[in-house]
This record gives structure tokens, sequence and C-alpha cells, in this order.
């Protein structure tokens, strides 16, 4: 996933502008817009908590817990891939535990930490409804299932 990151705060401010003129405002609206900002920033900026407040008529606090509240958006800068593991009961019951182990390990991170050199964010999610199928991961949009120590090795290694 690459996103195209404004290389400096006028950039930024000239981009969110661009989509907050694109969109339609309203409640229903404000969800889409976010969405949207990640996908091209990467993750929501201050900035455009501001910008995007002002625009739909609402306090900073509150478009800020919309970000804080849904775990796909983010007010931090993560790595280029995010990875997910699924930790929920069904992949604990066949090793997830073990695999976020090997993940952490093998990336030298925490759960919830990008990589060194930027490229891999690891975090722990809860439910791809791949169930059937664990232990589960997403990296972007794609779920993978019965993913062992070695596929998840091949899986990293395969991010550019």
């Amino acid at each position: 996933m690459t996103h195209d990151t404004p290389q400096d705060s006028a950039q930024l401010t000239a981009l969110v502008g661009e989509l907050i003129a694109e969109s339609l405002v309203g409640p229903e609206h404000l969800l889409p817009l976010l969405q949207q900002v990640q996908s091209r920033v990467g993750w929501v900026p201050p900035s455009a908590i501001r910008d995007i407040a002002h625009a739909f008529n609402l306090s900073r606090a509150e478009v800020h817990g919309v970000v804080t509240f849904y775990h796909d958006l983010r007010d931090a800068p993560v790595g280029t891939h995010v990875v997910q593991l699924c930790m929920a009961e069904a992949c604990q019951a066949v090793g997830c535990r073990a695999l976020a182990v090997h993940a952490q390990q093998s990336l030298r991170v925490e759960m919830g930490q990008s990589t060194a050199d930027g490229r891999v964010h690891l975090e722990a999610a809860y439910c791809f409804g791949n169930c059937a199928l664990g232990p589960s991961l997403r990296i972007g949009d794609r779920v993978y299932g019965g993913v062992s120590a070695d596929r998840f090795d091949e899986l990293v290694a395969g991010l550019a």
C-alpha cells in the first residue's frame, strides 16, 4: 500500500481541503472522509482533524473520538504495510499466540509497533470472519488463513 503523503503542512492542508470540498457534509459522511484522508496520507493527522471538524461544525474532540474509536483509523503514522494478527478465541484455539510470538521475534517489534525501517506495522486484531481457517492474519485488505510461522515469514518477505 502506498500513500501520496504530502511533504509539508501546506500540501497536507491542500489535500485535506480538496477531500473536504469533494465530500458531502453531514454526520453520515464523516467516517468516509476520514477513511479517504487515511487512504491518501496513511493516517489522520491533527491538522486534518482540525480542518474536518471545522468543515463539519464539530469539535476537534468529536472528530478525534471517531478516529480513535475505529481501530482501522490511525492518529499516528504506522509502517507502510499493516500486518494484523487475529487474536480472537477461534484463532487462539489453533495457535495464534505462538504465531504472535514468532511475528514479534521475526520483526523485532512488539504488537502495535512498526519495524525500524518503517516497512511493517504489527498489531493484534479480533476476528476477520475466517474462523475455520485460523490462525488468520490480514495484510492491507487481504486475509490469509492457516498461517504458520514459515508462511508468515514468506508473506512479510514479499512486502515491498
